[in-house]
């Protein structure tokens, strides 16, 4: 009788997925498979990125990436989150397939099927790699929680909601309107 074999994935299969509009990623050697993201959770995205993108291209700061982008953490730890930032300090992991290390912020935008694991074991592997900022967007409450990296893991910074202006200490000067996210 044959016995079964507990398969394990390695990080770098994440870009060997199928493009069928699905995330792969790839936690403690374990396939996490999510299905394509609803449009609130796009224009969260996409309203983060013109914010973002913009302050750092213009100051030359380093590189903004949306989803899909791999973030090669170690062999058993591949994700793809929703934003990344790569401060011109931190190029070096940077490659033409992705990212491989802890990028300087990695921001995640809740979904009904991604919620528990963006909030859990996520955070968890983003903690452990040493990103020092993690942010969490929740487009069913309109908000955005802002993570540092402390002593035993991501601390919060604050909550901002609707009608609320978040000025993350990462980009100091930059303004984000959280409601300007949704528009």
């Amino acid at each position: 009788m044959a016995t079964p074999v507990r398969v394990r994935f390695r990080a770098e299969d994440i870009f060997d997925a199928p493009d069928d509009g699905k995330r792969y990623e790839v936690i403690d050697g374990d396939l996490y498979v999510a299905k394509s993201p609803d449009l609130d959770h796009q224009d969260a995205v996409g309203g983060l990125h013109l914010y973002i993108g913009q302050y750092v291209r213009q100051r030359r700061l380093g590189k903004v990436y949306v989803a899909p982008v791999g973030v090669i953490l170690d062999d058993e730890n591949g994700m793809q989150p929703d934003l990344v930032y790569v401060s011109q300090e931190r190029a070096h992991l940077l490659a033409r397939r992705g990212i491989y290390g802890a990028p300087d912020l990695v921001v995640e935008v809740l979904s009904a099927g991604t919620a528990a694991t963006d909030r859990g074991i996520k955070q968890r592997r983003y903690a452990a790699a040493g990103i020092p900022h993690y942010w969490i967007v929740d487009p069913a409450t309109r908000t955005l929680e802002a993570n540092y990296l402390g002593a035993s893991g991501y601390e919060l910074a604050g909550t901002y909601g609707s009608g609320a202006v978040f000025r993350p200490t990462l980009f100091p000067g930059l303004e984000i309107p959280i409601d300007d996210l949704w528009t």
